[in-house]
């Protein structure tokens, strides 16, 4: 952070741990530096272990897990001549630079500046940071659009309220991120995922164990209140307290302010919400109006009882980015024209601009990360440390309780390592989900586990696709802001989810309350 933070002004023993993790992890490399490091380190290591025999079976094969070496001659020109497609197909890097591009006009318009003032006025300040929470969960629907959508607005809406941009990144980003497995009543589309995948690996001891897409509804949604009450004590309590003795020292000029609307900008702000609900409305109408809409799934890509709409597969899901970027560049244009701050067609365009000239840092960030993570995909050293954590739980012969606990921290310690949701359950939920089956654990109970850990880690984990980015969203107001500030910040978010909600769900199998739609917590041959 800023040279304003002393750790002397700190006082308590979490603030000086926090502030040490954050000054050992500012003192890393640049981000972009530290992948760079990651991705020659993973090398190394690749070349030293390629001639090791393990035991483990690599559940993709069904062969003995081997160490791919990277430093081989045919490995190093493969990554030589897939770099540039590495770069362009990394997910995140088109899922930003597409919305930034919406939300730049309707930023440099100042249509979002309005918006927000409108609503700060009507909205009690005590429940920010409950209501960014709230919204942060909810933005699951729309698969990774809370990263690029709600987290920077979750630091406008701080600042304009008089609180620390910092604080309201913390929040957003434990919504969004922290309780990525939490769903606010709607399903996401990872839940067909996830269980299709815990299927399969069910499949591989019982061909004939069907898993529900919902199995795991209620307890997730029941989650969204255990995250969103974390989150608000924690961001008021405990981050936002710690954060003020950090000087905001980025540019304010075009951060939001709360004085009174103006006449025009009332015109523009009224335009503009009829055009957001104008697109809405069109887009509802394309979804409800067609007796076979283009926007869902064809029925060969829907798992059984899956709504074709919400599945991952489903042209609305797959959307979501290219509705964002309309969603807030039509009323943005709307609102530049009624209100003036816009004149012509070059005006837009130089929004575009302007919001592309702040993304240069992501950019370079982006490429490295994007060669480290393809780099520690092919050496299979993240499948490697998944299957030995697997199969070090199961040697151990705990009791289901313990198990289950057991299940949660290796999969928020294989978090750390392997950043996909869904490739990290590929790998782990085949050995997992059978194992327990075996003791009697239901598939259900052994998903639920997983989400747990799984979500809890994801705040604290440089490998998370996104982190690059919140890390910029933080230089934005803190200058000197790096990865030790991100994790200290976040930290006490993954701790406190990772033990609360831990015992949330021990709860719920000790109550047998249900987990979800057709889902038990045991498993026998004759279910």
């Amino acid at each position: 952070m800023s040279e304003q933070t002393a750790p002397a002004v700190k006082s308590g023993w979490l603030n000086r741990a926090l502030n040490a993790i954050e000054v050992v992890g500012n003192k890393l490399p640049d981000p972009a530096v530290l992948f760079a490091l990651l991705m020659v380190i993973v090398w190394v290591i690749s070349w030293l272990l390629s001639g090791v025999t393990f035991t483990e079976l690599d559940p993709r094969s069904g062969q003995q897990i081997q160490i791919v070496n990277l430093l081989s001659g045919e490995a190093l020109t493969n990554f030589t001549s897939s770099i540039v497609n590495t770069f362009v197909t990394f997910p995140p890097l088109g899922v930003v630079l597409v919305a930034m591009l919406g939300l730049g006009v309707a930023e440099y318009t100042g249509f979002i500046n309005a918006g927000l003032r409108s609503i700060l006025t009507v909205t009690p300040k005590m429940l920010l940071t409950p209501v960014l929470v709230a919204v942060g969960v909810l933005s699951h629907v729309a698969v990774d659009a809370g990263y690029v959508l709600v987290v920077p607005l979750g630091a406008v809406i701080f600042y304009a309220a008089g609180r620390h941009p910092l604080a309201g990144i913390a929040a957003a980003f434990a919504g969004v991120s922290g309780g990525f497995s939490a769903t606010f009543f709607l399903p996401s589309s990872l839940d067909p995922l996830l269980a299709g995948l815990t299927q399969t690996s069910a499949q591989i001891l019982d061909p004939t164990v069907t898993v529900n897409p919902l199995n795991n509804y209620f307890f997730t949604t029941a989650s969204t209140f255990l995250i969103v009450i974390i989150g608000w004590v924690l961001t008021d309590k405990v981050i936002e307290p710690r954060l003020k003795g950090t000087k905001v020292d980025g540019d304010t000029s075009q951060m939001v302010t709360m004085d009174a609307l103006k006449p025009h900008e009332l015109r523009g702000l009224k335009a503009a919400g009829l055009s957001m609900l104008a697109v809405v409305a069109l887009l509802v109408l394309t979804i409800a109006l067609p007796e076979t809409t283009p926007w869902a799934a064809k029925p060969e890509q829907v798992l059984p009882g899956v709504n074709p709409l919400l599945t991952a597969a489903a042209p609305l899901m797959k959307s979501i980015v290219s509705i964002i970027f309309i969603f807030f560049l039509v009323p943005g244009i709307v609102y530049g024209y009624v209100s003036g701050s816009v004149k012509n067609h070059r005006d837009v365009v130089a929004g575009m601009s302007h919001a592309m000239s702040g993304m240069g840092y992501y950019i370079v960030m982006a490429f490295f990360c994007a060669l480290f993570l393809y780099a520690f995909s092919q050496s299979n050293l993240g499948v490697l440390l998944a299957l030995k954590g697997a199969n070090a739980l199961k040697a151990m012969g705990l009791p289901l309780g313990m198990t289950l606990v057991g299940i949660v921290f290796l999969s928020g310690f294989v978090n750390l390592v392997v950043g996909s949701a869904s490739a990290k359950w590929a790998l782990i939920g085949a050995i997992m989900v059978p194992m327990l089956m075996e003791l009697g654990v239901s598939p259900d109970l052994t998903q639920a586990a997983y989400r747990v850990g799984d979500s809890s880690t994801n705040i604290i984990t440089p490998l998370l696709p996104y982190f690059p980015l919140i890390v910029v969203f933080c230089q934005k107001y803190v200058k000197n802001s790096g990865i030790g500030t991100l994790v200290a910040l976040m930290l006490p978010y993954s701790v406190v989810m990772l033990v609360l909600w831990t015992a949330f769900l021990l709860g719920f199998w000790a109550l047998d309350i249900p987990l979800g739609l057709g889902s038990s917590y045991s498993y026998s041959a004759t279910n």
